[in-house]
């Protein structure tokens, strides 16, 4: 297979399903041969992002990121996804390492709200407590020109909630749960627009979605660049 894209999944599944789904609607293929050319690498067992970020004595996830570009290096895609924001910890590492481009999710969600949102000056993001507490997202954004907000500890939790206890661990959203985060995200913090800055609040948009509110889906935003790098080639 020529002119192929490739796609480093499994953190977690669920979302990485809602990643592809997202990315075949978004095609408008009107036949079987319109749809991309792609290989999923669907590595479930890779250690949690967010437990080596916040403790550096549990298992590292970068040896399982490493050795997965290393083996799809070999077939020799035209460039590589990773639709988890939490592992974009180990960007650059994994961006040495790859022998084609590698999307960036958080810089494609800003490029997403210059367009959408040019008049916010306060965003907020909403994401794993490893994200949030890293960084993953502040060099983007405020190199934007955006005021970056940070959940308080009570949203934060609330956040973790619903991304491990009812998404990852029971794969059900509880949309009472996201819309009461993201109401006091720009109620409570004053924030202009919303970063949804993990791919299982993307996949709580998807299935529970929230309207007229002014959020920026990260997982749509590289959805949007995959299809339009992917039609390039």
């Amino acid at each position: 297979m020529e002119n192929f894209f490739a796609i480093i999944g499994g953190m977690g599944t669920m979302a990485t399903e809602s990643y592809i789904h997202q990315i075949n609607l978004a095609t408008n293929a009107r036949s079987d041969q319109e749809y991309l050319n792609y290989i999923l690498l669907n590595h479930a067992t890779i250690p949690d992002r967010t437990s080596y970020i916040l403790d550096h004595n549990q298992p590292n996830p970068l040896l399982d990121l490493l050795a997965d570009i290393k083996a799809l290096n070999q077939l020799k895609p035209s460039f590589y996804t990773l639709p988890c924001n939490t592992a974009h910890y180990f960007y650059k590492q994994l961006s040495e390492e790859a022998n084609a481009p590698l999307l960036h999710m958080p810089q494609e969600a800003v490029n997403s709200i210059k367009i959408s949102y040019s008049r916010a000056k306060r965003v907020g993001i909403l994401a794993t407590r490893g994200t949030i507490m890293h960084g993953i997202y502040d060099n983007a954004v405020i190199s934007a020109g955006f005021e970056l907000i940070k959940p308080n500890e009570e949203l934060l939790s609330l956040t973790t909630e619903l991304i491990y206890e009812k998404i990852k661990v029971n794969n059900y959203v509880d949309a009472a749960l996201y819309r009461k985060i993201v109401t006091k995200m720009i109620t409570d913090l004053k924030c202009d627009a919303v970063i949804l800055g993990c791919t299982e609040l993307s996949l709580a948009q998807e299935r529970e979605p929230l309207r007229n509110i002014p959020l920026i889906d990260a997982q749509m935003a590289l959805v949007n660049k995959t299809v339009e790098m992917a039609k390039t080639l």
